[in-house]
């Protein structure tokens, strides 16, 4: 096999060395999910909503235990699934390089293998972090290389129950209509998978042309030469301004209600198995005080991405300066701040995401019947949390859990693999740290659940499966052989 540090652009060999690894392996596992058919229709065992990095890695993790009955759904084109190559606007990951993300604990599926596969391994030595549209591209090579089946420019209106205990998808490409049928539904929809972006109340104020939220398409060519504000000071604010002075903003405001900028990243400094794998096992208590402080501290935006915005002259940081009023005044708008008034042409929101189910047009049928954090833990003093409580209270396998036991057993079949499952899980289904680890945590909670449900076909198997181990000439039965006569010196040998 080439040696990667030699010849790069070899990608072609790195490909050989993962069949090699998964065939010593033995994997992916044998299918051994009893197929279903309803009025004819064949059942899909998991459908997977969400084509990007947490829907790949689901995928993968389900095929590697056997599920080969599955199937993701992405409304985006292919490459184009998740933020990396739509909205998110930064030039590198905020991840250091090394982190092995979705590999499943596969060497040769690791980003690193990939980028020294292609460009060497001084290469990589070299690199900083990963640049984020070669971040997609290993994304798009990690689906081609494990075979998975992924459906794009599929939109799901809305998933229904059904009497039989599955679930109806009700789907539509290229304007047609097609309801699917499947016994579980993993939600792998991202930051905004359980609600949207966030954009406070005093953006009514003003013309839906004079502002975007950072998750929005945003034509930063048509701000060359305009004044334009952002409102936040996180690592997205921070993408977006830089985007627009690089594409030639005359002046930015950047408005940030804290008296400084937050400098420690609180949760990667004590970053640990013990955190990925012990989280889920504290009292609430404990789980909602972690959380709770470390949102208080918030995370810093990375040092390359504020240096990117702090070397334009024209980049302009006030400190301890909330928004209290918008006023558009003709072809433009005036930001107000204790601190002063600032009249600018485009307003960009990076005020983040917020959870809210009623959102979601897609789980209307469930959303009385989820069950939030709010409804059975009563909120510690002084912790007061509304994007805590208002997170979804998940069983072990991510599923929801009903708020009226007995309401809506269907429920249980829906898997929130997403961003909002942190206060139940911890932070294994958003980021690319612990990513293959919640992974492998629903797709085995997933399996466990098909078996039990199908125990019925399982034993039948079992009585049914009559392939012979042994042919029945390997030995003998003794009959009515004599035994041999035994004496005080012991057993006597019939050659004796």
């Amino acid at each position: 096999m080439s040696d990667l540090s030699t010849f790069p652009d070899n990608l072609d060999g790195l490909e050989a060395r993962l069949r090699q690894d998964l065939s010593w392996l033995e994997l992916p596992a044998k299918g051994w999910v009893p197929g279903r058919v309803v009025d004819g229709q064949p059942v899909v065992d998991v459908v997977i909503i969400g084509g990007g990095m947490a829907g790949l890695v689901a995928s993968g993790m389900l095929k590697r235990l056997g599920v080969a009955n599955h199937v993701v759904l992405d409304k985006a084109p292919a490459g184009q699934e998740g933020p990396w190559v739509t909205f998110a606007r930064m030039r590198t990951l905020r991840s250091p390089k090394q982190l092995t993300g979705p590999a499943m604990g596969l060497p040769a599926l690791t980003f690193r293998a990939y980028y020294e596969a292609r460009f060497g391994r001084a290469a990589w030595v070299a690199l900083d972090r990963a640049p984020r549209e070669t971040w997609m591209e290993y994304l798009i090579w990690y689906r081609k290389v494990l075979e998975l089946p992924v459906r794009n420019g599929v939109t799901v209106g809305a998933i229904l129950p059904r009497n039989d205990g599955m679930l109806d998808l009700l789907c539509t490409k290229d304007g047609l209509e097609e309801t699917i049928i499947a016994r579980h539904v993993v939600l792998a929809t991202g930051r905004d998978g359980l609600g949207g972006p966030f954009v406070p109340d005093i953006a009514d104020k003003i013309g839906r042309k004079f502002w975007a939220h950072t998750a929005d398409e945003v034509d930063f060519s048509a701000l060359r030469g305009k004044r334009v504000g952002v409102i936040g000071a996180g690592a997205s604010a921070m993408d977006n301004a830089a985007t627009a002075l690089e594409a030639g903003a005359d002046r930015l405001d950047m408005f940030v209600r804290r008296k400084e900028l937050p400098r420690i990243n609180k949760f990667t400094g004590i970053g640990s198995q013990g955190v990925v794998h012990g989280f889920a096992g504290l009292p609430d208590e404990w789980k909602w005080r972690f959380l709770n402080y470390a949102m208080g501290q918030q995370t810093p935006p990375p040092r390359p991405s504020v240096l990117r915005v702090s070397s334009f002259e024209q980049a302009h940081l006030h400190l301890e300066s909330p928004i209290t009023a918008l006023q558009q005044d003709g072809e433009h708008v005036v930001v107000t701040t204790p601190r002063g008034s600032y009249p600018v042409d485009f307003l960009i929101f990076g005020t983040g995401f917020k959870i809210d189910l009623a959102n979601r047009r897609e789980l209307a049928a469930f959303e009385p019947h989820i069950r939030l954090w709010r409804d059975r833990f009563p909120t510690p003093s002084g912790m007061e949390n509304g994007e805590l409580e208002g997170s979804p209270d998940l069983g072990d396998a991510f599923e929801f859990l009903e708020r009226k036991p007995g309401s809506c057993p269907a429920l249980s079949k829906i898997h929130c693999f997403n961003f909002p499952a942190t206060l139940s899980h911890g932070k294994l289904t958003g980021d690319i740290p612990a990513i293959s680890e919640g992974a492998d945590r629903l797709a085995r909670g997933i399996v466990r659940s098909l078996f039990v449900e199908d125990r019925e076909a399982h034993f039948a198997n079992l009585q049914s499966f009559d392939t012979p181990e042994l042919l029945g000439d390997e030995w003998f039965d003794a009959g009515t052989e004599a035994l041999p006569e035994l004496s005080a010196k012991g057993p006597q040998t019939r050659n004796a």
